[in-house]
């Protein structure tokens, strides 16, 4: 039974998995792609692909496609053991992830409200991996020599009761509960076209393996799969290529604008005693010039 595979095996014999029709394709050269965000279209070499069907495909194993997969996971459960009749399976439900491992590309450390996660998880606390409850927090106002603490921190800036945390940490340990739950994971499979039946998404191409850096195919061309679901969730966030392929054929730039910054992260070695650990301040002003917008946080 599959649970989880990478880039490096193929499922084995499944109901599931089936040859999908040949298809017409062709290598285009990656203009503003990065080499491994080839696009494949219509050409003259035909190319058979493996087919999955599922449930539920979801494009993304960060926190939020990963809490998507184990929510729908813990339904299909009490669903099982409460109501009679049709009985439903977490293994139909898939998530594709393009990094290594999961928690590869969570590259960041942040603060976290464990109100949803408790929900999600109501255990959580025993085996989540939270490095340190927030002890304080302060709102610091920057100059170029110094820093005034505001007599009283902003509500949005108080952050008591939260954790400090590594996305990454907390993505590894959410997809161990998720593949404990029974759904599969793909790790090493992005996606690289959706698929549509009318107008609906009908699925999503994963990318092919064995291209040159011009998108040929190379003596070891693997074809991407044809993972076909009857809902598709794109978790990949708002500059995911499959959301950019679908915000574009379906004109929806402009409906919700995105906010735009530059983001810069120092880690800094402080001597021990300077700062208590759980500490967080959120900072205005230098070097960023008053007429701005901008800050950042400790």
């Amino acid at each position: 039974m599959l649970r989880h595979y990478n880039g490096m095996t193929r499922p084995g014999a499944s109901d599931a998995v089936k040859r999908g029709p040949a298809l017409e394709l062709e290598a285009l050269a990656p203009t503003n792609l990065t080499n491994s965000q080839h696009l494949l279209r219509l050409s003259t070499m035909s190319v058979q692909r493996e087919q999955l069907e599922a449930d539920v495909l979801i494009v993304g194993a960060g926190p939020a496609g990963l809490a998507c997969a184990l929510h729908l996971a813990n339904l299909i459960k009490k669903h099982n053991e409460t109501a009679g009749g049709s009985q439903f399976s977490a293994e139909n439900i898939y998530v594709l992830e393009k990094g290594r491992e999961i928690g590869a590309h969570q590259l960041s450390g942040g603060i976290m409200n464990p109100k949803a996660l408790a929900e999600l998880v109501p255990d959580f606390a025993k085996t989540a991996p939270l490095d340190t409850p927030v002890t304080d927090d302060a709102a610091l106002f920057f100059t170029k020599g110094s820093s005034l603490r505001f007599p009283i921190t902003p509500p949005p800036f108080k952050n008591k009761g939260n954790y400090v945390v590594s996305l990454s940490r907390l993505a590894k340990w959410m997809g161990g509960l998720v593949e404990k739950a029974g759904v599969n994971l793909f790790t090493q499979f992005g996606g690289a076209q959706l698929l549509y039946e009318r107008d609906r998404i009908a699925g999503v191409i994963t990318e092919d393996k064995g291209v040159d850096k011009n998108g040929k195919p190379k003596a070891n061309y693997t074809p991407g799969y044809e993972l076909r679901a009857k809902v598709t969730v794109l978790a990949e966030g708002p500059r995911g290529s499959l959301t950019k392929q679908l915000v574009e054929k379906k004109k929806l730039d402009n409906i919700n604008p995105q906010i735009y910054s530059i983001g810069i992260k120092e880690l800094w070695d402080v001597q021990p005693g300077r700062i208590q650990a759980g500490y967080v301040a959120h900072t205005l002003g230098w070097p960023v010039p008053t007429d701005m917008y901008g800050g950042g946080w400790i």
